[in-house]
């Protein structure tokens, strides 16, 4: 199942980690939610291969840890989303659609 690309109207925001939005439902370790506004990684979904990452042009993702995570115990956080240039590489490239980019959401 892929993100929600209207989780900003679906989900409540529910708090913030190291600076980016989060979005609800939040049940730790198992539902970590979804971080970023403009661009968004469903962290429940998440496998943390690191194609987005390594493939970004401009550096807008970052590692974190995810303890106990039934799906991966890292994933990627979209740190530097005000980077972003809507190339949409990591949508493309990332193999569990958990990724959405959408400029007409701001961070």
């Amino acid at each position: 199942m892929a993100i929600d690309p209207n989780f900003d109207q679906n989900r409540e925001r529910v708090g913030e980690e190291d600076g980016v939005a989060v979005w609800g439902p939040v049940e730790p370790p198992e539902k970590l939610g979804i971080h970023g506004t403009h661009v968004a990684v469903d962290y429940d979904i998440c496998l943390a291969d690191g194609a987005c990452l390594e493939n970004c042009p401009v550096d807008v993702f970052t590692w974190v840890d995810t303890p106990d995570h039934p799906v991966s115990e890292l994933k990627v956080e979209p740190t530097n989303e005000d980077q972003c240039i809507d190339c949409m590489l990591c949508v493309d490239i990332c193999p569990v659609d958990a990724i959405d980019v959408d400029a007409s959401r701001q961070a």
